[in-house]
């Protein structure tokens, strides 16, 4: 088993793509490296930003949680 280093709201919320170049999202307490999708150029995807927790948000998604399994993990968010 993987051993994920934690991450606080904080944290993540500096991996924006504007505050450094890392384009991080989490879902349901995992962080993922989004920077490389073309879809989150400059942390923005649709009306979506980077570097929240989009838990909430995926329900209004026209796609499905597997979206993030093409993504790398970062680590775990801090609840």
């Amino acid at each position: 088993m993987e051993t994920y280093q934690t991450y606080t709201k904080a944290q993540l919320a500096l991996r924006n793509g504007q505050d450094r170049e890392e384009i991080w999202v989490a879902f349901q307490g995992t962080i993922y490296d989004v920077t490389s999708s073309r879809l989150w150029r400059n942390g923005k995807h649709y009306e979506h930003w980077a570097g929240q927790d989009l838990t909430e948000e995926l329900g209004d998604a026209p796609h499905s949680e597997r979206v993030f399994e093409r993504f790398r993990i970062i680590g775990k968010l801090r609840l």
